[in-house]
């Protein structure tokens, strides 16, 4: 499956879209702000669907537009959402289910910790991984309690290095990054004690 990127957005934010190389069918994640850019990124490929990561405002502010123009359905996590947010959602996902883009295939695996209704896109037969802002290069996604703080340290040791060191994982916001060159950082901060910490954090801290 072919891989396209677009920043967008003031922050700014990673959209992507998917394209299966036989069928010229594609997926576009997380629309988060310029339609327009969205919908070139997509170029002359078949939209088949639009997928989310999560509900923050600048991962969704562009789903409505996008939707309305492309005429197919959204899939996300069955929720809670981020407060205040109100995605029309058409089809709820599983934690492990396929989803068909053409002749290839998307794993969506739940990642909680930074939301709780955060899910990361591993490409079948790849080693890429759509991870939304489960974690960055630099360190994991912000939390705003500690029992969210919890959550990610599991999502971290049970979920994350369970993947293969070969990952390339693809963020929300900044460079994409191999698992394998993070895991010895990844594994010295799930040894630390952190409290109750919650909040914005570096692999070192």
């Amino acid at each position: 499956m072919n891989l396209r990127i677009q920043s967008v957005g003031p922050w700014p934010m990673n959209s992507y879209a998917l394209v299966c190389p036989v069928t010229q069918q594609s997926a576009l994640i997380d629309p988060g702000a310029d339609p327009d850019a969205l919908l070139a990124m997509l170029g002359d490929t078949t939209a088949v669907a639009i997928l989310l990561t999560h509900t923050h405002p600048d991962h969704i502010g562009a789903l409505e537009a996008v939707r309305a123009r492309l005429g197919v359905p959204v899939l996300a996590h069955p929720g809670p959402y981020v407060a205040g947010a109100t995605p029309h959602v058409d089809r709820t996902l599983a934690d492990g289910e396929l989803i068909a883009i053409g002749n290839s295939a998307l794993r969506a695996q739940y990642t909680p910790g930074h939301t709780a209704d955060m899910i990361s896109y591993l490409i079948v037969g790849t080693p890429i991984a759509i991870v939304g802002d489960t974690l960055f290069d630099g360190g994991p996604g912000r939390t705003r309690s500690a029992e969210d703080f919890r959550t990610t340290l599991r999502t971290l040791r049970d979920i994350i290095l369970n993947w293969p060191d070969e990952t390339i994982c693809h963020p929300g916001h900044g460079p994409a990054f191999r698992l394998g060159d993070r895991r010895a950082a990844i594994e010295r901060f799930l040894a630390r004690d952190h409290g109750d910490f919650a909040g914005d954090a570096t692999w070192e801290s």
